[in-house]
């Protein structure tokens, strides 16, 4: 009967080490993610504008020009120009990217109000759930620029969720 714990300790060691090779052999198999390199922004018209469902607690109004939104094949990125517009009608408009596969959100360029793109010196990804000031990314995200963890399957199938309602929304 002494060998019941013996054995029970050479399992769980067995078990450990098992698990432990597994797991590194996970890591070295998966080739390393590279994000390739942002195209210029793109061109973008108000008059087209599909919007989607803000925070209620937000007075803008969100929306993206379907022609500015790019799904890449090589990193998995949504790329796009998202406009917000205050009741007064001032607008700010930002060239960004979400990788749906972390949650994550960059803001590649700001759109000047006398017309020009300003790049974003070394922009880095932020957590789509961290404390930023707006959470508009996310709810694009959730809106349909994502499909879980992977990007929409194509841009036409991202417009089309964006203009269906979401009845299932949180704030």
């Amino acid at each position: 009967m002494k060998f019941k714990p013996v054995f029970a300790v050479f399992l769980t060691l067995a078990l450990g080490v098992t698990c432990a090779g597994w797991a590194q052999q996970r890591i070295v198999d998966v080739p390393e993610w590279k994000e390739s390199e942002a195209p210029p922004p793109p061109a973008f018209d108000i008059s087209k504008l599909v919007t989607f469902d803000a925070p209620l607690s937000s007075s803008l109004i969100y929306g993206v020009d379907p022609a500015s939104v790019s799904i890449s094949n090589s990193d998995s990125l949504v790329r796009y120009v998202m406009v917000a517009t205050s009741a007064s009608g001032a607008r700010n408009v930002m060239y960004e990217g979400i990788r749906c596969a972390t949650g994550e959100v960059k803001t590649y360029a700001r759109y000047s109000p006398e017309g020009r793109w300003n790049v974003v010196a070394n922009p880095q990804w932020r957590s789509l759930f961290g404390n930023m000031p707006s959470n508009h990314a996310l709810r694009f995200a959730q809106a349909g620029a994502c499909d879980g963890a992977a990007p929409a399957s194509s841009v036409e199938a991202l417009v089309r969720q964006l203009k269906t309602p979401n009845p299932k929304r949180k704030d």
